[in-house]
């Protein structure tokens, strides 16, 4: 590997925990658009700052966005806390309203210069290492290494510091309020984060994979914990992970880096959203096929127990009586059997003593609903369910 390709790993690997930090807890408290309204938001910014300099490489531009950003964020709150309307109706009133105001300050102001966030913070990895900073004739490496690094610094202090505040501020405001610290504070400690790490990300890897990185990594490891820190831990891995392989993936292809990490980032929540062990879409449906044959079996169990007429308890005849298919009859037959649940003596199937037990105490529950341990009943008695 050359030099350049190391740096572009190491710059997207960096981007790639800078973002996951305050995507995890954005994607806890159901802000995870935030981070695409601010990149659309910091315009203004992006033109007070170029009025003030006149310079397009200054970094009081990107301390400008990321104030932009920060405003947006206070607005989107404001807004949302008159009741009127939903957080992602505020957001969408506000970005649209600061891009525009950007958008008429170039035309009055700026028409002759190339001055758009394009110009200015759209990065691509795959010149990163090409824009280097040199301090007293000395290069020290790639400016966006300097400056993703300065910020994941900054953020990974910020976390150890205040963990335990965000941690309860996040899940409990009223909690956060009781012990003494203030959830608002923790709120826009949390926003002036995410706005600039967004905008300093933005310098290095682009806007579709900012808000990628942000979002996707959280979002993955969120169907695989409810631990916070294994949440932190997971989302910071996924990021690295499909920063480095997406670069390969580019290499390979001969074709976007920061594509290739979004399509890495994509198929990785894919994976996850279809085989997490609890929350994947497969485990669900497991899970409801799970019920229904706990729920059939129940309804069958009960039919034995009102029913002494031989005929209507002969196995030929349950599927008539209960109305079922031959697959799912035989499924609920076999399932009973292999519990213990029934005995079956010249086709005629009786309640075994366990059976007629469960049974007795599945309906007290359907009844008068007073026995809330459901589960740990049928935990007791089910050897295999499902």
């Amino acid at each position: 590997m050359s030099n350049a390709q190391i740096e572009i790993q190491l710059i997207a690997s960096l981007v790639a925990i800078a973002c996951a930090i305050p995507g995890t807890f954005l994607v806890l408290r159901k802000m995870a658009m935030i981070s695409d309204a601010i990149s659309h938001s910091i315009l203004p910014g992006i033109v007070v700052g170029f009025f003030i300099t006149q310079d397009l490489n200054s970094p009081i531009l990107i301390l400008l966005a990321a104030l932009t950003g920060i405003i947006t964020v206070i607005l989107v709150e404001y807004i949302q806390k008159t009741g009127l309307v939903k957080e992602d109706t505020a957001i969408g009133l506000v970005f649209p309203a600061l891009f525009s105001i950007g958008v008429i300050m170039i035309a009055k102001n700026a028409n002759d210069v190339h001055l758009d966030v394009d110009a200015v913070l759209l990065g691509e990895l795959a010149f990163a290492p090409f824009d280097r900073l040199m301090i007293g004739g000395t290069d020290v490496g790639p400016k966006s290494l300097w400056v993703i690094g300065s910020i994941l610094l900054i953020t990974v202090t910020l976390l150890i510091a205040f963990f335990k505040e965000l941690k309860v501020s996040t899940f409990d405001a009223g909690l956060a309020a009781s012990l003494g610290f203030s959830p608002v504070i923790m709120h826009y400690g949390l926003m002036t984060v995410s706005s600039v790490t967004t905008v300093g990300a933005f310098d290095a890897v682009g806007a579709i994979l900012v808000v990628a990185l942000m979002i996707a990594p959280a979002a993955t490891a969120y169907l695989l914990t409810t631990n916070l820190k294994k949440m932190l831990i997971l989302a910071i891995s996924f990021g690295v992970f499909s920063a480095i392989s997406g670069y390969w993936m580019a290499h390979w292809l001969d074709a976007s880096i920061a594509g290739s990490i979004t399509t890495m980032l994509g198929l990785l929540f894919l994976t996850v959203y279809l085989f997490a062990p609890s929350k994947g879409i497969i485990a669900v449906m497991y899970r409801e096929k799970q019920q229904r044959t706990e729920v059939s079996l129940l309804t069958f169990l009960l039919h034995l127990k009102n029913h002494k007429e031989e005929e209507e308890r002969h196995v030929n005849h349950l599927q008539e009586h209960i109305n079922w298919q031959k697959v799912r009859s035989k499924t609920v037959l076999d399932l009973a059997l292999k519990n213990n649940m029934i005995h079956i003596d010249n086709n005629i199937v009786s309640l075994t003593a366990k059976g007629d037990e469960f049974t007795s105490l599945a309906i007290d529950y359907i009844i008068t609903n007073e026995d809330s341990q459901i589960e740990d009943m049928k935990d007791d008695f089910f050897l295999f369910r499902g």
